[in-house]
C-alpha cells in the first residue's frame, strides 16, 4: 500500500495569545510540529504534505526539510477545505492519513495498530472522554455501528451527552476521499466545510467505517492554549523520564527533569533534580549529574561527576573527571581524563589536561593545558585585546598562583611555577618561578573614608 499523509497546519490558534504560529510552540524543545513530523516519517508514507496557512512562510522556514511537500490553505475554511489543497499531491497513493501539526503526541505505535486495524473501507481515530468538551461526537446506530460525527456547535442536547468523540485522524482511500471532498457543503453552524462530513457519506456508499482507539487519549489531545500546552509538556517529559528509567537510568525524581532533545547513556546513570538536557547529550557508564544542572550538545565519558548548579555547552568530557558546583563549561572545551574544574569556573575553547585543575573562582580562555597543572583560585587566562582573541599554553605540571593573570599570547613553561597576584606578559621558562607583580609599599598618611554622621 502507498500511503499519504496530510498533516493540517493552518490554523492560527488566536488562543495561543501569540505571534508566533501555533504549530512552531514548543514542546520539549522543539516545534510541536516537528513531532507530529518525526512520527509520519516513522510511518514511512510514500509522502507527506504539509498544509500551511497563518504564518506560513515562517514554518516552511524552521521547518526545513525537503522531503516535505507544502501547500497553502490561504482561506480558512474548515478541515475539508484543507485536506482538499492537499489531494493534487496525492495522486499515485492509494490512501490518505490525515493528521494534525498541533496533536504531537499521537505515538508510531497507536497509528500502525490504526493502520493494520483499516484494511479496506475509512478507518476513524475516536476516543472517550469524561468530559468531552467541544469534540465532534461519535453518532452510533443501535447495532454499535458508525453513522455519522456530529460537531459540537451542531449537536443537540442528547447528542452532547455523548463521550465518544473524533479526534480528527482519518484514513480513507484516495479516489474515495476526493469524491466525498467534492460534495462536502457548508452548510452548518460554522460555515465551514466539515472533513467530518465525509464519514455520514461513507455510511450512505455502504463503505465500512473501522474505529480504532489510541493506547493512551491523551495522543490525541490537541494545542489550543498554553494551559493545553504546559500540560502536554509534563506527559511527554514523563514518558522520556519513564523510558530512561527503563534504560537503567537513576532519577531522584523524575517529575523534576526536562529533555528537550536526545540522551544516550550508559549503565548506573545517576540525575538529580531540575537536570535539563538539551539538544544531544551522551552520558557514559556511573555518571552523576548533581541538581539544577543544564547538559547542552554534550559528550561525558565514564566515572564523571558533575555537582550541582553547572552549565555544560558543546563541550567533550574525559573520564573520571570533576565539575562543579556551579561551573560554566563553554563550547570548544574538552576536559582530559581526571581533570578538576570548581566553583565559580569559567572554561572556554580549552583543553584541560589529565589531572589539572582548576579549582576556584577562575576564567580559562582559548587555552592548552597541559596534564598535572594547577591554577589558583583567582587566575584567569587574557585571552581578548579588544579585537581579536589569543591563545595562553601551559605546559605540563605548571603551578600558577592565584590571582594570576596571563595576558595571551602567552607561553608557561613545563614545571614551571607562577608567583601569586602576578600579571605575566611575556613567556614563562620551564622548571623556574617567575613573579611580575609592583613591590608592595605602605602609604603614610592615608585616611579610610568614613561616612558622615
Amino acid at each position: 500500500m502507498k500511503l499519504g499523509i496530510v498533516i493540517l497546519a493552518a490554523g492560527q490558534g488566536t488562543r495561543m495569545k501569540s505571534s508566533l504560529p501555533k504549530v512552531l510552540h514548543p514542546l520539549a524543545g522543539r516545534p510541536l510540529l516537528s513531532h507530529v513530523l518525526d512520527t509520519a516519517h516513522s510511518l514511512q508514507p510514500e509522502r507527506i504534505v504539509v498544509v500551511y496557512g497563518h504564518g506560513g512562510e515562517l514554518v516552511k522556514d524552521t521547518i526545513d526539510q525537503p522531503d516535505l511537500l507544502w501547500v497553502e490553505q490561504s482561506e480558512q475554511l474548515g478541515t475539508g477545505h484543507a485536506v482538499q489543497q492537499a489531494m493534487p499531491l496525492m495522486q499515485g497513493v492509494d490512501k490518505v492519513l490525515v493528521l494534525y501539526g498541533d496533536v504531537p503526541l499521537i505515538r508510531k505505535e497507536s497509528l500502525q495498530a490504526f493502520l493494520d486495524n483499516t484494511a479496506s473501507g475509512v478507518g476513524l481515530m475516536t476516543v472517550t472522554l469524561a468530559d468531552p468538551g467541544s469534540y465532534g461526537r461519535i453518532q452510533r446506530d443501535a447495532s454499535g455501528k458508525v453513522q455519522s460525527i456530529v460537531e459540537n456547535k451542531d449537536a443537540s442536547p442528547e447528542q452532547l451527552a455523548i463521550t465518544e468523540i473524533n479526534t480528527g485522524i482519518m484514513l480513507v482511500d484516495t479516489d474515495r476521499l476526493q469524491q466525498w471532498l467534492e460534495a462536502l457543503s457548508p452548510q452548518n453552524a460554522q460555515g465551514e466545510y466539515y472533513l467530518t462530513d465525509i464519514i455520514a457519506m461513507a455510511v450512505r456508499d455502504g463503505v465500512e467505517i473501522h474505529v480504532s482507539q489510541p493506547e493512551h487519549a491523551i495522543e490525541a489531545e490537541g494545542v489550543n492554549d498554553r494551559l493545553q500546552l504546559a500540560n502536554l509538556e509534563r506527559v511527554l517529559q514523563r514518558w522520556q523520564a519513564e523510558a530512561l528509567m527503563r534504560d537503567g537510568v537513576t532519577f531522584m525524581d523524575p517529575a523534576r527533569f526536562d529533555l528537550r532533545g536526545t540522551l544516550v547513556t550508559g549503565t548506573d546513570v545517576s540525575l538529580d533534580v531540575n537536570v535539563i538536557v538539551e539538544g544531544r547529550v551522551e552520558l557514559g557508564d556511573g555518571v552523576s549529574i548533581g541538581a539544577n544542572t543544564v547538559l547542552r550538545n554534550v559528550q561525558v565519558a565514564d566515572n564523571v561527576c558533575i555537582r550541582e548548579n553547572c552549565v555544560l555547552e558543546d563541550a567533550v568530557i574525559g573520564p573520571d573527571c570533576a565539575i562543579g558546583p556551579f561551573s560554566r563549561i563553554r563550547p570548544g572545551t574538552r576536559l582530559i581524563g581526571g581533570a578538576h574544574v570548581g566553583n565559580f569556573v569559567e572554561i572556554k575553547n580549552s583543553t584541560i589536561g589529565p589531572g589539572s585543575k582548576v579549582n576556584h573562582l577562575s576564567y580559562i580562555g582559548d587555552t592548552q593545558m597541559g596534564g598535572g597543572v594547577n591554577i589558583g583560585a583567582g587566575a584567569i587566562t587574557c585571552n581578548y585585546d579588544g579585537a581579536y582573541k589569543h591563545q595562553t599554553v601551559i605546559e605540563d605540571q605548571a603551578f600558577i598562583g592565584s590571582n594570576t593573570a596571563l595576558v595571551a599570547p602567552v607561553s608557561i613553561g613545563a614545571d614551571a611555577t607562577i608567583g601569586a597576584g602576578s600579571v605575566i606578559t611575556a613567556n614563562a621558562e620551564a622548571g623556574k618561578l617567575t613573579v611580575a607583580r609592583g613591590k608592595q609599599v605602605t602609604i603614610e598618611g592615608w585616611k579610610r573614608p568614613v561616612k558622615e554622621k
